[in-house]
């Protein structure tokens, strides 16, 4: 059973399907990873303390979690196979008095909209974590306690987006039209350092990275960042972007962590 590495991937809003450099992207990603046995998916729009994890006893319908769209992004289906062992080890890693599961809970578009672009079968079980936080230190922590799944076949994802501030998304606009200036800045500060692997400095990025509130009003878009960053292995290789480039304004970088 291969290892997998851990990803962060900028996710993009359902319209993300309309774009073919940035689909034919995930798809060419997905293709070069080893295929995972299942998928552990932390997404920025699912917030929730304790941790909580999605329904695995069976497949629910996908939240669609998002307004102001055509009909056609809410009839969207991914119908990716429980994740009940994958349930089983979370639970054992973190322990049962730390973890909720909210049988109730469906995928939400930052988990289906990525994995139809990279996992179209809707083949591979499919377990949604929570963000319990947005404290950059205690989602590290988890990521680290997350590690050991890595070597049972699980690929840890953390979706979320390298920049992420709304008043820069204008869909009047060509998907390429040029980014502004702080998400310039921030999106090359970020992959400098996250090629750097200074951890600190990307614990502290409020206060270390350029453009820092602009680029992120709110965190949790870069949250999920953090739990892929401490399920890696921090003493091993230099992670590779495997995307880059711009999305209205938005920065799209995501890494893999081998």
């Amino acid at each position: 059973m291969s290892r997998q590495p851990t990803i962060f991937l900028s996710h993009g809003a359902p319209p993300l399907a309309d774009d073919p450099v940035w689909t034919r992207e995930l798809a060419d990603w997905a293709t070069a990873l080893p295929r995972p046995q299942n998928i552990l998916m932390v997404s920025a729009h699912w917030e929730a303390r304790p941790v909580s994890i999605s329904a695995y006893r069976e497949t629910l319908p996908l939240v669609y979690d998002f307004w102001g769209f055509p009909e056609r992004y809410y009839t969207v289906t991914y119908p990716a196979p429980p994740a009940a062992e994958l349930a089983d080890d979370v639970v054992s890693l973190l322990g049962a008095d730390e973890v909720v599961a909210d049988h109730e809970r469906g995928l939400d578009h930052g988990a289906y909209v990525p994995l139809k672009e990279m996992y179209p079968d809707a083949d591979i079980p499919v377990l949604q974590l929570s963000l319990p936080t947005l404290a950059p230190a205690e989602l590290f922590a988890l990521g680290e306690r997350l590690q050991p799944l890595r070597d049972s076949g699980t690929l840890i994802i953390g979706s979320g987006f390298t920049t992420h501030n709304l008043r820069w998304f204008n869909p009047g606009n060509p998907t390429d039209a040029p980014a502004p200036a702080p998400s310039v800045e921030f999106d090359q500060w970020a992959a400098e350092t996250v090629a750097a692997r200074d951890v600190d400095a990307l614990l502290n990025f409020e206060e270390t990275a350029p453009a820092a509130r602009a680029a992120h009003p709110r965190t949790e878009h870069w949250a999920p960042l953090y739990v892929a960053l401490g399920a890696a292995d921090s003493g091993r290789g230099t992670p590779t972007s495997a995307i880059d480039g711009f999305w209205f304004g938005l920065a799209k970088r995501s890494w893999q962590f081998d």
